[in-house]
């Protein structure tokens, strides 16, 4: 992606005798349309604060990570006023570089903003003597799906709760629509299918101390089991982020499994004629009665400790992200969906979508951000999910005959990666 600046401000009309307010100015790293979002608030905020230009800088997401890290290490030499990052990375900042991210408690965020976001979107972030960052985005996990590839095979959404429901549910719909699969994954690049399912089932890399290893419990076990079986009948095929649009375009997938952000991606990379022909449910349970909630990608922004205008910087996100006017419109532009808890009570969220084919579906998304567990990344999860990512593709290459066998080998994997102890 090739990089562009685009700077918004407002032009404040001043009274003869007026003293013009002192004008300060900061930039923004951010990637994809999360980039193209935080744009869309700058018109709301200049109007709340004409003194303050804001410079958005839309990079890649690689290029953002990498840049930050660098000039982290470099002492905050390099950085914007603000930056975004990934809340499941976080801590490879706040544990090697503790003081490259601003303490936004310094600045104004206190018990009562914390309070207003979800309790898994603040785990990252509070360290207990810092709070290094304001959560932005979430990523429930919802079910994006063709209305009339489904109706095409006589199946009905709402009746695919479990897993075993889900790939009854594709057989039929892969023997009705020709030359169409049910679903991608970025198998040979990603382990986000994995993720989400283990999510969903109270599992993750680490134990919410951070302090052990424990992807190969029970919940990650199932993960990898619902996995392997949904490759093994035929109804997967691999696809990285792009390809994965690229085939919801032409028509050659029915369903996409992914954080609730993927809307805004997918309804505008898509032909007009789709619009009303997509639709979401909750995604399916390993047995019925089980959890339909997790959470996949999301991010924060943080403020720099070197910035020289950190409260303006502060007003910037504290408008984008912790008010339902900047948080609704960048749902409405780009389909980020908020963190910001009373953004549930807009009357926006409550409005059917005319692309959904007339559902309310902010209301099904944001419903479950109750019912999301908590996971913590560490400083270690990189090193833990390119551990996963070949230890799936291992399994569903039959080098394993469990999916137990296949979790434990991750374990003293990542063990040995990291000096951390496996849980009990």
């Amino acid at each position: 992606m090739h990089n562009r600046m685009i700077t918004a401000t407002a032009v404040l009309a001043l009274t003869a005798g007026m003293a013009m307010a002192e004008k300060s100015e900061i930039t923004v790293w951010g990637w994809g349309v999360a980039a193209s979002s935080l744009m869309a608030t700058v018109e709301g905020f200049n109007a709340l604060n004409p003194d303050i230009t804001v410079n958005v800088e839309q990079m890649g997401y690689s290029q953002v990570k990498s840049r930050v890290l660098a000039a982290c290490a470099a002492g905050g030499t390099g950085l914007p006023d603000v930056f975004q990052f990934q809340n499941v990375e976080m801590e490879l900042i706040t544990a090697q570089f503790p003081d490259c991210a601003a303490d936004l408690a310094e600045l104004g965020f206190g018990d009562d903003d914390a309070a207003k976001f979800p309790e898994f979107k603040m785990t990252a972030l509070d360290t207990g003597d810092k709070i290094h960052g304001m959560p932005w985005d979430t990523g429930p996990v919802m079910m994006f799906y063709r209305r009339d590839f489904y109706e095409n095979a006589g199946v009905d959404a709402a009746s695919i709760v479990t897993w075993d429901d889900f790939i009854e549910a594709g057989k039929k719909v892969q023997a009705a629509n020709d030359g169409v699969v049910m679903t991608n994954d970025n198998l040979n690049g990603g382990a986000e299918w994995f993720r989400m399912i283990a999510n969903e089932q109270g599992c993750g890399y680490f134990t919410l101390d951070g302090e052990s290893i424990s992807i190969n419990q029970p919940g990650c076990v199932a993960a990898l089991d619902v996995l392997k079986t949904v490759v093994d009948e035929g109804l997967l095929t691999a696809g990285d982020f792009g390809e994965r649009l690229q085939n919801s375009a032409a028509g050659a997938v029915a369903t996409q499994m992914n954080g609730a952000w993927f809307e805004g991606s997918l309804r505008t990379n898509v032909p007009e004629d789709h619009a009303g022909k997509w639709g979401m449910y909750l995604m399916p349970t390993v047995a019925e009665g089980g959890p339909r909630a997790a959470n996949v990608g999301g991010s924060l922004l943080a403020i720099s400790n070197t910035s020289d205008n950190k409260e303006a910087a502060y007003k910037y996100i504290d408008y984008t992200l912790g008010t339902n006017e900047g948080q609704i419109t960048m749902l409405r532009e780009y389909g980020l969906v908020p963190s910001l808890l009373s953004a549930l009570d807009d009357p926006y969220v409550a409005e059917p979508r005319d692309f959904w084919g007339g559902q309310t579906v902010w209301l099904d998304v944001l419903a479950t951000l109750d019912d999301i567990v908590p996971a913590v990344g560490t400083p270690f999860f990189g090193d833990a999910d390119q551990v996963m990512q070949a230890t799936q593709i291992a399994y569903i290459n039959g080098e394993f005959s469990t999916a137990q066998e296949a979790l434990d080998d991750a374990a003293r994997q990542i063990s040995f990666n990291t000096g951390l102890p496996i849980a009990e």
